[in-house]
């Protein structure tokens, strides 16, 4: 008799005819009904998940505007005007508002010294020692005032330096306060020496130690000194030049409603409390210069804090509606957190305020609740009550006075109420923990049963592998008998014939 071993079947259900993987894979789809039930509650988790984070989001956005209206100092904003430009300004938050009258007589501008024509940059002027020093010339630079408060700096010029290039290196190179240069014209190259600060005191005198025993006439490294009362020229008939100013120090000069005031430069701070002035030209007429509470960015402050409410109202309605027409939910609808960020948020703004005397509701300055949940703005009605009371409408959002939080300045509530829900144990916070713990949770059930269903499998292939076997062999064991039946039969019948 015919036998088949379980060795010959090298693909289960060939030798009995019996879809052995088809019947496993069915039977492997029923226990793997949980999994798949448990995968489709995880997407909707992390649907939620994802939906919670980005009203985390937009409840961040609130708690930042809300912050800066809550602070007092946003209140204190100025700007500054000016009538023409050469007369630029700005304003502290500190400084009292008002109108001048500004005109400018004298701008602030740095002495300026320049040498005699050489032939050329190359050539040589004479060595010994120039002193710098800083203070003040009197009209006509007869009388020098030097500042005590200030050192003055020697330069010595040795012979490798007595060119008039290697002098302006020399000076240069010292950090002595003034800037060299070497400017050519029609009648050769001369040394210009300027001073680097403005002002009447940053004036210099430059004398000289000059190696050819004459430190006052203008031959030799004297030639680059510049002090007027001690020079000594060789021809009194002709006297010649050492340096010659060719620009004064001198300090801006101006007046502010008919007061003068100077400055050493071009800005003028402290002449008007919280105030600088940046002088650019002189003014052929009074310049009005104005300070005032910047009501356009307050507007827009407040315009800001109400979008930023109704953005996440928007957004709340959005995530938590029912679409009747398609029977679907959204993500977040039914969310009892989620509810609560609306309620918190909605009771805030409804309410009342009891800091300001002259305004109780968001609705008395223009915020206004719509239909939908969200906010609108009047600005016209916002506008006025920035500019007849701004204090009422700064202490509407940034009061703290009173002894009741809940009456408290709106955006200082909102604030309080946004950064509960963010911080480490707010709702916002510890739901979105909870969410991921869900689904952390979810993926380990999963991963549980996913291995339950592997094991299942396998036994059902090993137990049906066998069944398949044992049904080939009995179906080979049939074969053979019926072969050996039909054999003796035709054996029988061969023989009676005979």
């Amino acid at each position: 008799m015919a036998s088949i071993s379980n060795s010959t079947l090298s693909s289960p259900g060939i030798g009995s005819g019996l879809d052995v993987n088809s019947i496993v894979t069915q039977l492997t789809a029923i226990e793997h009904q949980p999994i798949d039930l448990l995968a489709q509650k995880q997407s909707v988790i992390q649907a939620k998940l994802s939906s919670f984070g980005l009203l985390s989001s937009y409840m961040g956005n609130v708690r930042d505007i809300a912050a800066q209206l809550a602070k007092p100092a946003t209140w204190t904003k100025n700007t500054a005007t000016s009538s023409d430009s050469s007369v630029q300004v700005s304003a502290k938050s500190t400084a009292a508002t008002g109108t001048y009258s500004v005109n400018v007589t004298q701008l602030a501008q740095s002495q300026s010294l320049a040498s005699k024509a050489f032939t050329n940059s190359t050539s040589a002027v004479g060595t010994g020692t120039l002193h710098i020093e800083f203070g003040s010339w009197n009209t006509g630079a007869t009388a020098f005032t030097a500042d005590g408060t200030r050192s003055g700096i020697d330069i010595a010029i040795g012979a490798g330096d007595n060119t008039l290039t290697g002098i302006k290196n020399k000076i240069n190179a010292a950090n002595a306060g003034v800037t060299a240069s070497i400017v050519n014209d029609a009648n050769g190259a001369r040394l210009v020496i300027s001073s680097k600060a403005t002002g009447a005191s940053n004036a210099v005198r430059i004398t000289a130690t000059d190696d050819d025993g004459n430190n006052t006439d203008e031959s030799g490294l004297s030639a680059l000194a510049f002090d007027p009362p001690n020079f000594t020229p060789a021809d009194p008939l002709n006297p010649g030049v050492q340096m010659a100013q060719t620009q004064a120090a001198a300090d801006a000069t101006a007046t502010i409603n008919g007061l003068a005031v100077r400055s050493a430069n071009n800005t003028i701070a402290g002449a008007i409390d919280g105030v600088t002035l940046t002088l650019s030209a002189k003014t052929t007429a009074p310049v009005t210069v104005g300070v005032s509470l910047d009501t356009g960015s307050l507007a827009s402050a407040v315009t800001s804090f109400a979008k930023a409410f109704s953005d996440i109202s928007a957004y709340i309605s959005s995530q938590t509606k029912y679409d009747t027409s398609t029977k679907t939910a959204s993500p977040l609808q039914g969310d009892s957190a989620t509810l609560s960020v609306q309620r918190a948020l909605r009771n805030v703004f409804v309410g009342t305020s009891g800091e300001s005397s002259t305004y109780k509701y968001l609705s008395d300055i223009g915020i206004e609740f719509q239909d939908d949940g969200t906010v609108d703005v009047d600005g016209a009605k916002l506008n006025a009550a920035l500019s007849s009371n701004p204090q009422e409408v700064a202490k509407l959002f940034s009061g703290t006075t009173s002894g009741n939080a809940a009456q408290q300045g709106f955006a200082v509530r909102v604030s309080s109420v946004a950064k509960q829900m963010l911080d480490i144990t707010g709702s916002i916070t510890t739901h979105s923990k909870s969410l991921q713990a869900d689904i952390t949770r979810n993926q380990k059930q999963q991963d549980a049963l996913q291995q339950r269903v592997d094991d299942f499998k396998a036994r059902m292939l090993k137990q049906y592998s066998a069944l398949d076997t044992i049904m080939a062999q009995t179906s080979a064991s049939n074969s053979a008998l019926t072969q050996a039946l039909t054999a003796l039969s035709n054996q029988n019948t061969a023989m009676s014939k005979g």
